[in-house]
């Protein structure tokens, strides 16, 4: 492997010429590799290593553009600069055409050649330190480690050092709007605006195009697209394909769906054509009950997230507890996990068994009142976990819903107390 402390490797067959680069590198201040076997290349390289490649075009094996699609395939972004033959000028455009940076032509002018590396390093170690941002931050804010959400944070990674215009779909609390803002604060257009807006608020082309305005320069995120009238949905097609063509990148469109996008193209809510431009890059965000290995690691992580901000001490966690959330269903995914942990944090959630798991002598309430005062906070825990939906309480505690009723009412619980208001 090449250590991150190399910054340019020259690729040539020619020992000579290698070694003359080399030593030229080498005065004017650069760490440099050489390597004279072009199929070995890709063994020496690791995705981020922060440097350039510079290859000669015709050698034995891989020859430089077989090289080049290799290293395309394997990291896009890593700046590979051609030496071409005097008189190779299209196979030097063909290679900018597949990759390459630039190119230079035989006899090497090392001006030149210094001119290019101190445009292209500073560059390249930006992309890396980018990728380094947002290998941190992606798994700060997408919590878990089930195979799932770890194919979601490569994906993003991937995408959001680019300005291609995105799919998002996923339930409600999936984190939709979380993955369309990591999109934004990493990409080329993070420094313009982020505008987000619902479609269904949109009933006529000129909403759209108003929308647009502000977000020129950044970020238009459109939740649910096919609310929008078909006209202006048509308007949107002909923007992006303008875009397109133009090869300028004037606003980057991220759609939000909250159900599968080809149900509305199926129904001709959704305009085909838009559908084929937003959907070249699509994440699908797995629902809680898909990786509910996570539920416990991200329950721990918002209970320590509250108790920071409200300087707390982090409460202890009953184990019977974690089990009772690793069963439930969680329809409103992460956001309702959150909740519940933050009312958790708070002490509004308490633990069913507390109290019986007290020595005897340290009893200090009659046998009548710990069954009763128990038999509260069983119930209590239950609407909290369920929002006080009653028919799910019920059936979590397998009691008819008249009795649950009647319990609630000797205890004074109330169902309205404990509904927890969720946002999209």
């Amino acid at each position: 492997m090449i250590s991150d402390d190399i910054e340019v490797l020259i690729v040539d067959d020619d020992h000579d010429v290698v070694e003359a680069y080399q030593e030229l590198l080498e005065i004017a201040g650069f760490k440099a590799q050489t390597i004279t076997d072009s199929t070995l290349v890709l063994g020496m390289l690791k995705r981020n290593w922060p440097g350039v490649i510079v290859s000669d075009m015709y050698m034995p094996g891989l020859d430089g553009m077989e090289l080049l699609a290799k290293i395309q395939q394997y990291d896009h972004e890593l700046p590979v600069i051609i030496i071409t033959g005097h008189g190779d000028i299209p196979m030097a455009v063909g290679a900018l055409k597949k990759g390459a940076v630039d190119f230079l032509q035989k006899p090497l002018q090392p001006k030149e050649l210094i001119t290019l590396l101190e445009k292209y390093l500073p560059q390249r170690r930006q992309i890396i330190e980018q990728r380094n941002t947002l290998h941190t931050t992606t798994a700060e804010v997408l919590l878990g480690e089930s195979p799932l959400i770890i194919k979601i944070r490569e994906q993003l990674k991937t995408i959001a050092l680019t300005t291609k215009d995105v799919l998002i779909e996923g339930e409600n609390g999936t984190g939709r709007h979380t993955v369309a803002k990591l999109l934004h604060q990493n990409s080329p257009l993070s420094n313009g605006p982020f505008v987000e807006i619902n479609a269904a608020n949109i009933t006529r082309t000129p909403d759209l195009q108003r929308s647009m305005i502000s977000a020129r320069s950044g970020c238009l995120c459109l939740c649910n697209p096919h609310h929008m009238p078909i006209e202006t949905q048509q308007w949107l097609c002909r923007f992006l394909l303008e875009q397109e063509r133009q090869g300028k990148k004037e606003v980057r469109v991220i759609a939000l769906f909250d159900g599968d996008p080809t149900e509305s193209v199926e129904t001709e809510q959704f305009l085909p054509e838009l559908f084929y431009f937003l959907s070249q890059v699509r994440f699908n965000l797995p629902t809680l009950r898909q990786r509910s290995s996570d539920i416990t690691l991200i329950f721990k992580h918002y209970i320590k997230q509250s108790c920071k901000k409200l300087n707390k001490t982090i409460p202890a966690i009953d184990k019977a507890y974690l089990a009772i959330l690793n069963r439930y269903e969680w329809p409103g995914n992460v956001l309702e996990l959150k909740n519940v942990a933050e009312l958790y944090a708070i002490g509004i959630v308490k633990l069913a068994g507390q109290e019986r798991s007290k020595p005897l002598d340290q009893m200090s309430s009659p046998l009548d009142d710990l069954v009763d005062g128990y038999e509260k906070q069983v119930i209590e825990d239950a609407l909290y976990l369920f929002s006080g939906r009653i028919n799910e309480v019920s059936s979590y505690l397998q009691i008819p819903r008249k009795k649950l009723y009647l319990r609630m009412k000797k205890h004074g619980l109330d169902k309205a107390e404990y509904k927890v208001r969720t946002t999209n």
